[in-house]
């Protein structure tokens, strides 16, 4: 009887109803991307180098702004900031440090998007455009990799701060031993608490506004959604980089602020008190000391979340194709 069912609907009468020239398919978006766990960790690898690599000097500067004291910078203006290490030290200046940021940056990064990747897909629910699942799995990937990031993130704003003349380190390692010889293992999480504090609402911003731009841009123009798969995550990462960094800029002051303590000349703080620290900034600034390096922070973050997630979207893809587990109609 199935056979007769199955030849009955593969009568010859029955004839596909052609798609009119409007038609478009629909998208649909994988609650998951079918990648192994150590995929998702090295495609974030690399998106979280080629990211800070590519933004370091602008970073630079951003530290310099935000110290206080006798720091060899004094000014506020992203201009005079940007002159005044040139003017002491060359293009070069721009990139101390850079050693630290190569060790801390792929490692915490495979973290990140890992963490990340894991946590969306078990609290979504099976709804990829949840928006409380992405907040909340930017959340845990920030707790995760903070923990990672934070000692070489200490190191790299010190070796920023000094000169080739004035500089109390030779270079990353001696930093390291000569941080932990004076004040022990605590200095390296001395900002982890304000950095987690920071980069919650940070993530929780920038991954909901990712996604929700990602997913508006794709529904623009659904049937082009492959091939300007690179313009919406780099426009969508700018977005939610540059919207989440103006947001958290005090919160990034107080963290500068506790990593670079008694350094050329920057206060050292009885306690690492977040209340201390912002008390310390505005008695001396004023409220508008906690929105030092705004500036360079958002020009840091919206170009650097670009090509962030253009980098881990086209590592992800070309373990997907690795993998055989890419469709032509799906968004990921």
């Amino acid at each position: 009887m199935a056979t007769d069912a199955t030849a009955k609907f593969q009568n010859q009468d029955f004839h596909q109803v052609p798609k009119s020239q409007d038609y478009l398919p629909t998208p649909t978006v994988s609650p998951h991307d079918g990648l192994h766990f150590w995929q998702f960790m090295i495609a974030g690898s690399i998106a979280g180098m080629v990211e800070h690599m590519a933004m370091f000097p602008v970073d630079t500067v951003k530290t310099h702004m935000q110290a206080l004291g006798s720091c060899p910078i004094k000014t506020v203006g992203l201009r005079q900031a940007l002159r005044s290490i040139l003017k002491s030290e060359g293009p070069a200046g721009l990139y101390r440090g850079i050693g630290a940021m190569a060790l801390g940056a792929g490692p915490a990064h495979a973290v990140y998007f890992s963490v990340y990747e894991m946590s969306k897909k078990y609290f979504s629910g099976g709804n990829p455009n949840n928006p409380a699942a992405h907040a909340i799995s930017g959340v845990f990937a920030t707790v995760s990799s903070d923990a990672v990031f934070t000692p070489m993130d200490m190191v790299k704003q010190r070796l920023q701060l000094g000169t080739n003349l004035h500089s109390p380190y030779k270079g990353v390692w001696d930093c390291v031993r000569k941080v932990f010889k004076e004040d022990g293992f605590r200095a390296f999480y001395a900002s982890y608490r304000t950095t987690v504090l920071m980069n919650a609402p940070y993530t929780a911003v920038h991954f909901a506004t990712y996604e929700a731009a990602k997913r508006a841009l794709n529904e623009i123009s659904p049937e082009h959604a492959d091939d300007e798969r690179l313009i919406v995550h780099a426009t969508a990462g700018a977005a939610a980089g540059g919207l989440a960094a103006v947001v958290t800029t005090p919160l990034d002051v107080v963290k500068t602020q506790l990593q670079c303590q008694g350094i050329c000349g920057c206060d050292r703080f009885k306690s690492g008190s977040i209340t201390d620290v912002i008390q310390t900034i505005v008695r001396k600034d004023g409220y508008k000391g906690l929105l030092r390096g705004w500036a360079p922070r958002t020009l840091f973050h919206a170009p650097a979340a670009a090509i962030c997630w253009s980098t881990y979207e086209a590592s992800k893809t070309f373990f997907q194709d690795l993998n055989g587990s890419r469709n032509s109609g799906t968004i990921t």
